[in-house]
């Protein structure tokens, strides 16, 4: 049995978490690439079919169910875990190694999971071992962003399995499949265990909360996993439930606008995740197989371009330590491959032709446009000017072109971080001009044709208008060091009052009862040395005066223990 679980990518990945820390220093970055390399070999060479069953209690679990849709999101995990080692090669943080391999082990856990019971494993696994990477940072900001974030995700988690245990007793199967759009009670807990992942308005606040406290390196693996590995799920249970079409597009619009009022860089990157996943839950609700196949192939895309994104604003905060726009500025000849480099990323995600996510939100628009659903095609539109005006212009203006704002110091950025942002690049570059080597892993077969007139058009026409007006603009932008209300504000805001209710008073109130019992312990002490003292201070015997103060030790026992005695019998009458 345990050979056979290690056909298993997931656990390869988290073996290699308990592995790392065995292993000599100088070769354990050397290991943290090996193990997902590893990992993205058995993904790519499984066959299909659900490959390893276990017994469990009365029920079959499917540790390893593998076909196109599951093949291809395992595929991304594991090959953006391999460029996120290398970017992280510097670093010498075990528990951040460890923590990461454990939180990509559960992403493909997830990915690969046939059973509600399997999956849930692998969620909580992802959860625990994520929450490190917010923490490893050590400081204030980020212990207490780290801890939202478990709270969150362990609330997420609990409304996703009270959604299985509902949809188990209700007769549902235990085994993963699409569920009918149903607004039952299981129905609704598990789409809303799985939107708090995907970070769907008014479950979202976390992401930009956390993601930009991560560490460096960490940041590049939480921006790729957790609410992919959501979408995956979504893909996997909800597709067709036409709600998600409108809550998609909310989610585009939203996260556009907050990220163009943002004023640093990662959370800018961190709105943006939130605007661009929008575009998958919209093509989810749509539930065509054109449309399967483009929130599919955005995710991909996402993954590899966002990742650069948050590996290019990583190489800012190493070289500056600043995040900030309003602090930084004056420094693009210092680092014209970085900037390069995340433009290529800035105008993937803008969808600029010949990048990839030109490919997937054409294949989104058209499966929009096959619909004939003219308003979300109009929205998702402006949410891409949108994009392109806070990732393509904002931040790379204001980060490396407009004049110097504060004093910094501009250090060499290690070779290996350069390294991993070329090879994000390339795949981005990769897939926009050869979408078929994207196509041939998508779960459905298509010949979808993204380079058509039309598409070259009206993206350029996108482009350059929103290139003009943020020109004529953009010394009325304002960038300066304010904090943005979101949702969060609503669990922020109470907080003092939810803890003196919940964690103070309590705490006060068995304070309080340790004292009171204390000291009636210490009266009761003090009343047990000579209980005749108190209930007869003083009798005459034989014509003389006896105090009970007089009474030797032993004779002092004798009398409390038969006192003792009375008060039991007396408690045993009564109860």
């Amino acid at each position: 049995m345990m050979l056979e679980l290690l056909s298993v990518p997931a656990i390869i990945l988290i073996l290699g978490a308990f592995v790392l820390p065995l292993l000599p220093e100088r070769i354990r970055s050397t290991a943290f690439i090996t193990f997902p390399l590893l990992a993205l070999a058995m993904v790519w060479t499984m066959p299909e079919g659900n490959l390893l069953q276990v017994s469990f209690a009365s029920y079959e679990l499917e540790l390893l169910s593998v076909d196109g849709l599951s093949r291809i999101f395992g595929i991304i995990f594991a090959l953006i875990t391999v460029i996120g080692g290398v970017y992280a090669f510097h670093i010498k943080d075990l528990g951040q190694q460890s923590s990461a391999l454990a939180y990509a082990g559960g992403a493909l856990g997830v990915t690969f999971s046939g059973d509600f019971f399997t999956l849930f494993i692998f969620w909580e696994i992802m959860a625990a071992a994520s929450s490190y990477l917010i923490w490893a940072r050590e400081n204030e900001e980020s212990a207490k962003a780290g801890m939202r974030y478990l709270l969150v995700h362990i609330f997420g988690g609990g409304l996703l399995f009270t959604g299985i245990l509902l949809h188990l007793s209700s007769g549902g199967s235990l085994y993963i499949e699409s569920i009918e759009p149903a607004y039952s009670a299981a129905n609704i807990f598990m789409l809303l265990g799985v939107a708090l992942n995907t970070a769907v308005p008014p479950l979202h606040a976390w992401l930009a909360d956390a993601y930009p406290k991560a560490t460096i390196t960490g940041a590049v693996f939480m921006c790729a996993l957790t609410t992919k590995s959501a979408v995956y799920v979504m893909i996997r249970l909800f597709p067709g439930w036409e709600i998600l079409i409108w809550v998609g597009v909310i989610m585009a619009i939203y996260g556009t606008i907050y990220a163009l009022l943002a004023n640093d860089i990662r959370i800018i990157l961190a709105y943006s995740i939130i605007s661009q996943i929008g575009y998958m839950v919209t093509a989810i609700g749509i539930g065509s197989e054109l449309a399967l196949n483009g929130a599919t192939a955005h995710a991909f895309n996402h993954i590899i371009y966002k990742s650069l994104l948050f590996m290019a604003a990583g190489a800012v905060i190493y070289a500056t330590g600043t995040s900030k726009l309003s602090e930084l500025g004056g420094f693009a000849k210092k680092m014209p491959l970085i900037i390069g480099l995340y433009m290529v990323g800035a105008l993937s995600i803008s969808g600029m032709p010949f990048l990839n996510g030109f490919v997937s939100k054409t294949m989104i628009s058209g499966a929009l446009g096959d619909a004939h659903l003219e308003w979300p095609i109009l929205l998702l539109l402006i949410a891409t000017i949108g994009t392109f005006l806070h990732t393509g212009l904002k931040l790379p203006y204001f980060t490396w072109f407009t004049e110097k704002k504060t004093e910094f110091e501009v250090s060499s950025i290690p070779t290996n971080m350069k390294v991993a942002m070329g090879i994000g690049a390339f795949f981005c570059i990769l897939f926009g001009v050869a979408p078929q080597l994207l196509y041939i892993q998508l779960p459905y077969a298509t010949d979808f044709q993204p380079f058509s007139i039309y598409n070259f058009v009206e993206m350029t026409q996108i482009l350059v208008l929103a290139f003009a007006g943020f020109w004529f603009l953009k010394k009325h932008l304002n960038v300066s060091s304010t904090i943005s209300l979101d949702t969060d504000w609503f669990y922020r805001r109470p907080a003092v009052a939810v803890r003196y209710v919940f964690v103070d008073l309590p705490n006060n109130l068995f304070g309080v009862a340790e004292d009171i019992t204390l000291k009636l312990a210490g009266k009761l002490s003090g009343l047990s040395k000579n209980p005749m003292r108190h209930l007869l201070p003083s009798f005459v015997m034989e014509g003389r005066e006896v105090k009970s103060d007089g009474f030797t030790a032993s004779m002092s026992a004798a009398l409390a223990f038969i006192l003792f005695g009375f008060l039991v019998a007396i408690l045993f009458v009564l109860f």
